[in-house]
């Protein structure tokens, strides 16, 4: 239902760029809902719309085909208007994605190291990163595609500023979903954003996702990152197709990789990921073997792995931003993957999360690590010899408590703090004239560390030169 209404949306634009009239069929009449005929009309739209939808180029890698809307005439009436209220394409894509992952939530398996990345850790690690619309972005364990939604609609902000350089901040994000910005969008997820996941229901889901934020579904592959380049998953053939035809639409297409056309490691500008982690998700051995981490320091915990994994898809100087459990970065019987990743990576930031940051889903321990691949010359110093600056913060509030109810800031009382807020949003006269609006509010705030850690690496980095 929600697929059939964005496509309806969409349909719109795609329609009058080709100087084609498209008849809304996503509606619901005043009083089709009160009669069995009304409700059979709404249900018939709607599900020939479905069917259209299935068969079209921007679904045809979402929808195996054989999907039914299996809802009653009235059930569906019902639905169909309570949706029609909104328009998906304004909507932002913090709204369209909770509304998502509380739908998808139970295709997640938690039992095998599968939990949504909270969203103002993915914020926090998108900005920290500051990808542009030249960045090929990777996650090799992309879930439903968090990280990559979110890194689409920071490069989506970006983009709007570069074609409205003089327009306030208001006037922008009225410009966020024209169909000027969508197309260059559209343009760059489709070329520059990609996810590798295990699991094939995960795809869909990301793909899903990835349609609702502006597209770019069509990079999303089942494969298992920790196996690639081989593996029996039927993806696995088409990752290096797709990243070669990225290379030859992006600025790096003069680049020497030094790596096989056959093959997508060593080709990325960024990678965000969460891999699973967790006592119970195991790797196999034979897969564990062909990583230098677990002959030299005898892990295969996936986590482990998963680094070594990223390093191998970045290019030189390349970055990642990766959730890691603390025991990586603390234990002493993991110094030697520590000592693994000083002596490839250099570390440009750590940020430790308190155990609120991943509940009610799971209480883990974790932190942020932000490396760098080093290139060539960077890996013959010594590390003892090496000499910069690392940024390192510690999140004490997330926004919410153990139960995942939201946490306000509040006065030394204790009370809930009222922060004076001017709400401004733009209006059209009956002549069609532009005018700005405003309304004086009162609002609470989130007690989150998260944007603050940002703004602070933002300086760090202004600072430091970096």
């Amino acid at each position: 239902m929600i697929f059939c209404k964005l496509y309806d949306e969409k349909r719109r634009f795609t329609d009058a760029k080709k100087g084609v009239s498209y008849r809304r069929k996503f509606w619901v009449g005043v009083k089709e809902q009160n009669t069995p005929e009304g409700c059979a009309a709404v249900a018939a739209r709607i599900k020939n719309l479905f069917q259209e939808l299935k068969e079209s180029q921007m679904f045809k890698d979402v929808f195996d085909g054989n999907e039914q809307i299996m809802l009653s005439d009235r059930g569906l009436a019902f639905v169909a208007s309570e949706l029609s209220k909104y328009s998906f394409l304004d909507a932002t894509v913090d709204v369209k994605g909770t509304a998502y992952e509380t739908i998808v939530s139970n295709t997640l398996k938690q039992e095998a190291g599968q939990f949504f990345t909270p969203r103002n850790i993915i914020k926090c690690m998108v900005s920290m990163l500051d990808p542009d619309r030249n960045t090929r972005i990777l996650d090799p364990a992309c879930g439903s595609g968090g990280f990559l939604v979110i890194a689409l609609d920071y490069v989506r902000q970006k983009i709007t500023k570069e074609l409205y350089p003089d327009l306030d901040e208001l006037r922008l994000q009225a410009k966020y979903n024209s169909p000027e910005v969508d197309d260059i969008v559209r343009e760059y997820a489709e070329n520059m954003l990609f996810g590798f996941d295990f699991d094939p229901d995960l795809k869909k889901a990301a793909r899903m996702n990835m349609v609702m934020s502006g597209d770019g579904h069509t990079n999303i592959y089942s494969i298992n990152s920790l196996e690639y380049p081989q593996g029996a998953k039927p993806d696995v053939a088409l990752v290096a197709p797709a990243v070669n035809r990225s290379i030859q639409n992006s600025a790096d297409k003069d680049l020497d990789f030094g790596v096989e056309d056959n093959n997508a490691q060593g080709k990325f500008d960024m990678i965000f990921t969460n891999p699973p982690f967790g006592s119970n998700v195991e790797v196999d051995v034979e897969i564990a073997k062909k990583y230098d981490l677990y002959q030299k320091t005898g892990h295969k915990a996936p986590e482990v792995l998963f680094i070594e994994c990223c390093y191998n898809f970045l290019k030189p100087g390349g970055k990642m931003a990766i959730v890691l459990p603390d025991g990586i970065l603390g234990n002493p019987n993991t110094l030697s993957v520590r000592q693994w990743i000083l002596k490839r990576f250099k570390l440009i930031a750590s940020v430790d999360l308190p155990v609120e940051a991943f509940l009610p889903q799971v209480g883990v321990q974790a932190s942020l690590l932000f490396l760098q691949k080093k290139t060539q010359d960077e890996l013959l110093v010594p590390i003892e010899q090496e000499d910069y600056d690392i940024f390192m913060a510690i999140v004490e509030k997330v926004g919410k408590d153990r139960r995942g109810v939201p946490i306000y800031k509040k006065d030394d009382d204790g009370a809930e703090i009222l922060f004076k807020h001017t709400k401004k949003w733009l209006s059209y006269d009956e002549n069609g004239h532009e005018k700005v609006r405003t309304r004086e509010e009162r609002i609470k705030l989130l007690d989150d560390d998260l944007p603050d850690v940002a703004r602070a690496y933002r300086k760090f980095k202004e600072e430091h030169s970096l």
